[in-house]
């Protein structure tokens, strides 16, 4: 049987999973690595960089290079790169076609199907996106799983069942925070809550790093976001990842010939936060009264997501909860071991047939209707039909009536969202039925939601008078690409130049040499330089085993000359 990949495509770093062997085996990189960031760059010649080359590029290109794209899935803004212009489902293929090349590279065979995990709070339109991504990248999308649920089933496999009792996911990526309070009993993984914030994670705490420096030492700088002060964010990165093991950090941007420093305390970093610090309380909160629980109701507290490293935030969950959340898996690989679980679910890989899990949907979905009120007949209310955390797969109805007389059809307008007034929620598109003349009010049509377990819903309304009904699968996302746009862009995508993964590790080299010789200064900055120059020099020569000793050799000198990154 075909392998069916699990791959977390997360906004910081991406990894692939197979599940062999009854367990779940994370995939290396070319650079042997299982952690491949989401970078894109393209280079002189066209061709598409991809990883840790396209990352160091941010820093020497930041204008042929892009990251963080995941947080604009679902919306037709588009990134560009030298002149190029991608969408973000492209960009995010372009990262599945290098997990995938990975993935054929290690098993020896080809990978076809795969299960994507998605923050659990991701929109209709999100979710789409993701699936089309997956689409341009050449792989059949079937399964999106959640991603705190994922790394319930990752500990939920790991523990067994001492698994069994309540407990909470807290998921901080690089981009988004998803919290999930699930419940296991006799190998059932049920999902009782979720909660989250799409534009929350560690990229935020960085940024905050970024605007202090901005107000301080770089007062008179470029905005944040110019690509002339690309060397910033990874110097926040630094700082950032300093600040959890000591108590002051200096934050260094080599500017014009000149380098801007300026030191932060590991109390004033903590001030910085607050504000982050507050927003992730508000959707534990939530997901805590949706279940109906107390935090001392909860068994266990799990991390997930890279972002749970920072000191702030595990001092945050062990305030809320009153436990140590776990941490027995690494928080940046957990998630992609519970897609390959769950691909293993689909595979019914005989290592899992006593594993169960359930889902529920994160938003509530409901249509526009009219009111009486001492107004009179008012539009733009609300009124749900499949409510918030209510299990999926599931299937509502709802009955409407004609609000004038000899009304012929009735419009029905789906919308995804909490608030009272489809003003404030999100509207995810329509649908016409006919319905037969008459008084108003006398004419009635039932209308059925039906929601399944990758998020995907499917509105149906029959015109209880005549028998006639409308279908909709809703598809009319603003910024979701269409059947035919996906095609033309599958097109266009296969037009462009991978690198070929044998020759990756030499392409991240030369990206971190040159990321390196912007960021120093001095006999430094020359040292860089010139190994690069004569690095680039035995590659031209084509000699294999010289080629592998230089590599040696300048991967050496840089380990010396760099700091690690940040989250």
């Amino acid at each position: 049987m075909a392998t069916i990949l699990g791959i977390d495509l997360g906004t910081t770093n991406s990894l692939a999973c197979a599940f062999q062997d009854g367990r779940p085996v994370l995939v290396p990189n070319a650079l042997g690595q299982v952690l491949t960031p989401s970078c894109v760059s393209l280079d002189a010649d066209g061709a598409v960089l991809v990883g840790q080359a396209a990352r160091d590029r941010l820093v020497s290109h930041p204008g042929r290079t892009a990251a963080a794209f995941k947080r604009y899935m679902g919306t037709a803004r588009e990134l560009d790169l030298a002149g190029r212009r991608f969408r973000p489902e492209e960009l995010s293929a372009l990262v599945l076609r290098a997990l995938k090349a990975d993935a054929e590279a290690f098993l020896g065979a080809p990978v076809e199907e795969a299960v994507v995990t998605v923050p659990a709070y991701f929109s209709d339109a999100q979710r789409k996106a993701t699936r089309a991504a997956g689409q341009l990248a050449g792989l059949r999308v079937e399964r999106l799983l959640n991603e705190p649920t994922a790394a319930a089933l990752a500990y939920g496999l790991h523990e067994g069942p001492a698994a069994e009792g309540k407990l909470l996911v807290f998921d901080l990526g690089g981009g988004t925070f998803d919290v999930s309070v699930l419940e296991r009993f006799e190998g059932v993984m049920e999902v009782r809550a979720t909660a989250g914030d799409n534009f929350l994670g560690g990229e935020d705490f960085t940024q905050a790093i970024e605007d202090w420096f901005l107000a301080g030492a770089g007062r008179g700088l470029p905005g944040r976001g110019d690509p002339a002060l690309a060397g910033l964010r990874r110097a926040a990165e630094m700082a950032k990842r300093r600040l959890g093991e000591s108590e002051v950090a200096d934050v260094v941007l080599p500017w014009e010939g000149w380098e801007l420093r300026a030191t932060l305390t590991r109390d004033a970093y903590d001030a910085l936060l607050d504000p982050l610090l507050a927003r992730l309380r508000r959707p534990v909160e939530r997901a805590l009264r949706d279940a109906r629980l107390r935090p001392t109701d909860l068994h266990r507290v799990v991390l997930a997501g890279g972002a749970t490293r920072m000191p702030a935030v595990r001092r945050l969950v062990a305030r809320l909860f009153g436990q140590l959340p776990l941490q027995m898996l690494d928080p940046d690989e957990v998630v992609a071991r519970g897609a390959a679980v769950q691909a293993g679910l689909k595979a019914r890989d005989q290592a899992l047939d006593e594993m169960v899990m359930t889902d529920v949907a994160p938003y509530t979905l409901g249509i526009e209707i009219s009111r009486d009120g001492e107004r009179g007949l008012t539009t733009g209310h609300y009124m749900p039909i499949i409510e918030r955390n209510t299990v999926v797969p599931c299937s509502r109805v709802e009955r409407v009536v004609t609000v004038s007389d000899n009304q012929r059809r009735m419009t029905i307008e789906v919308y995804q969202g909490e608030a009272r007034q489809v003003a404030d929620n999100i509207k995810l598109g329509k649908l016409t039925v006919q319905v037969p003349p008459g008084k108003a009010e006398e004419q009635a049509v039932d209308v059925r939601f039906t929601y399944d377990t990758n998020g995907i819903l499917e509105v149906q309304a029959r015109s209880v008078g005549s028998g006639e009904g409308a279908r909709l699968v809703i598809e009319e996302n603003p910024g979701v690409l269409t059947p035919a746009q996906v095609a033309q862009r599958l097109a266009a995508l296969d037009g462009l130049k991978m690198h070929p993964r044998e020759r990756a590790e030499h392409r991240a080299l030369l990206a971190r040499a040159g990321r390196l010789y912007e960021e120093l200064l001095g006999d430094r900055r020359d040292m860089v330089g010139r190994a690069a120059s004569r690095f680039e020099a035995v590659l031209d020569r084509q000699d294999v085993r010289a080629a592998a000793v230089a590599a040696a050799e300048l991967s050496e000198l840089l380990d010396r000359l760099d700091g690690d990154g940040g989250w």
